[in-house]
């Protein structure tokens, strides 16, 4: 509980600063200041479980409600629009985390959980994919590492990078649903950038979490690991999905909407507050120079396929 407080009363702040900085946002500054509280005063065992909680637990339910302002013609076109550059996206990401990776002398394993981790959903990816392929405690340990710091990095970066390539909103939502590796940092990045944005980011990277399916059902019956991707799975995407039904039905008052998204963009701010207090400096500096290089390297060739696969050229 004592956890949850902090995160809402550094929400209460971050919303406060991005409301003056609107470039920044609330999502962004409740990311950095959690992270900054963290590193600064080790949070002890009475805080984890709300910090947790608001991360984990309250991200996923302010996404639901997202969906109740959302209908299912909207989430089925932008999901199936952007297939294509998830897809290029994913496969060039493998490719090269397959090919730098060994260059590097990295294990296979090690290979496999980053380059998972950058072409899906980022910690979730790695989560599921280490349950099945029996991955070693140090390899998900540098993996989760290596692929939260570039999360940390992309919330930084990528509104001023869209602003300076003047990308709309629609674009940006695209390029950050599917280059920004963790739920909570397309969220923070995609409505710092504008609420279309933000809107488009969920569905693109909700779309693109699904690929975790086949991937780790892939490798699961490769290893005969049985069921044991079920208990990583982000179920939560069926709520959500269901919220959209609702509304595509008309069940939702259109009085009641606005209200909704508005407690779903705070939950947001309160939840990334609590993703940044869960940040674990340690495991950072644990990680080592080549599987953050390998990383880098992962981040800025799917950050360049998928605005390629947009039709934007940075480099004309």
């Amino acid at each position: 509980m004592l956890g949850f407080l902090l995160a809402l009363a550094i929400a209460f702040v971050a919303s406060l600063l991005g409301a003056l900085v609107p470039v920044a946002g609330a999502p962004v500054f409740a990311i950095l200041i959690g992270a900054i509280v963290a590193s600064v005063w080790k949070l002890d065992a009475r805080f984890r479980p709300g910090a947790a909680f608001a991360g984990k637990q309250l991200l996923q339910a302010s996404i639901v409600l997202l969906g109740a302002h959302l209908s299912l013609r909207e989430i089925a076109s932008g999901g199936l629009a952007t297939l294509p550059v998830m897809l290029v996206s994913f496969v060039v990401v493998l490719a090269v985390a397959y090919v730098l990776g060994a260059r590097l002398g990295l294990d296979r394993d090690l290979r496999r959980l980053l380059g998972i981790g950058t072409a899906i959903c980022g910690g979730s990816a790695i989560a599921a994919l280490s349950s099945v392929i029996d991955a070693d405690a140090s390899d998900v340990s540098y993996a989760l590492g290596t692929v939260f710091l570039f999360n940390v990095v992309a919330v930084l970066v990528f509104p001023p990078l869209g602003h300076l390539m003047q990308l709309g909103q629609h674009a940006f939502g695209v390029w950050a649903g599917t280059a920004i590796n963790d739920t909570s940092s397309v969220v923070a990045a995609g409505f710092a950038y504008g609420p279309d944005a933000g809107s488009t980011a969920v569905i693109v990277k909700l779309t693109r979490t699904t690929l975790i399916v086949p991937i780790v059902v892939f490798y699961a019956v490769r290893r005969a690991a049985g069921g044991s991707w079920l208990a990583t799975m982000p179920w939560f995407i069926l709520w959500f999905l269901g919220a959209a039904l609702l509304n595509s039905l008309g069940l939702i008052p259109a009085p009641v909407q606005r209200p909704l998204q508005q407690l779903a963009l705070f939950s947001i701010v309160v939840a990334l507050a609590g993703v940044g207090l869960g940040t674990d400096v340690e495991r950072i500096r644990s990680a080592g120079w080549r599987p953050l290089a390998l990383g880098a390297v992962l981040w800025a060739v799917i950050a360049l396929v998928s605005l390629a696969m947009l039709g934007y050229r940075p480099w004309s």
